[in-house]
């Protein structure tokens, strides 16, 4: 097992012992007993998960308080996605569905500013249409969306009037379009919603209107 593996691992137990809804009082002592494990061992791994800020940690007399952070939900959310990928027949596919809404008619104007245009075209291999395709996830998307990473980066740009923010963007197949999906750095941005950006008006080219239900292929 690489190192890794072993801090979800210890992750996981955190979690099943329930630091993912609240503070967890335990001692290293105590999380050594859980993991059948020595306490260095243990103490050494949830020094591994605070430095990974995967955890938070505050000490106490004879023990910690232990929450799981974000990134720990977002590492276990990945790990629980690989899982239901090799149990669900679909091999390591992921699959995203939801139904097409009407946005806030935003993403013409700013797929169009080449400071953005150009990354788009570098790193997507693409020219995106002028416009976003919206789509409102299911639940079962909605948990599946927070264990994606968007691994692609899209830098922000200063003009004469205005500062513009970065994202990032991961692949995914809708049908027979290659596209993506651009995720603003913006911290209140919807968690049910994905914006889809493709090389050609994916409304017209799918048939779809608002209500239609789609099926998105994230593409690793």
């Amino acid at each position: 097992m690489n190192g890794l593996f072993m801090d979800i691992y210890y992750l996981k137990k955190l979690a099943l012992l329930g630091a993912h809804n609240k503070p967890l009082e335990i001692s290293s002592v105590e999380f050594a007993s859980h993991m059948d494990t020595s306490q260095q061992t243990a103490a050494r791994k949830l020094k591994n998960l605070e430095d990974e800020m995967l955890i938070t940690r505050q000490i106490l007399h004879g023990g910690q308080l232990v929450s799981i952070t974000k990134n720990g939900i977002t590492a276990l959310q990945k790990e629980f996605n690989d899982y239901r990928a090799i149990f669900s027949g679909n091999g390591h596919k992921t699959f995203l569905s939801g139904k097409v809404i009407t946005g806030l008619g935003e993403g013409q104007y700013y797929i169009s500013l080449e400071g953005y245009r150009s990354q788009f075209i570098e790193k997507l291999g693409f020219t995106p249409y002028p416009g976003t395709l919206n789509i409102k996830l299911d639940p079962r998307s909605i948990e599946m969306r927070k264990g994606i990473s968007a691994d692609i980066k899209i830098s922000g740009f200063t003009t004469e009037n205005r500062t513009f923010g970065s994202g990032s963007c991961f692949n995914v197949m809708i049908e027979d379009v290659k596209g993506a999906v651009i995720v603003p750095e913006r911290t209140h941005y919807p968690e049910d919603i994905i914006e889809i950006i493709a090389p050609m008006n994916l409304r017209e080219h799918l048939e779809i209107t608002d209500g239609s239900t789609v099926e998105v292929e994230v593409m690793k």
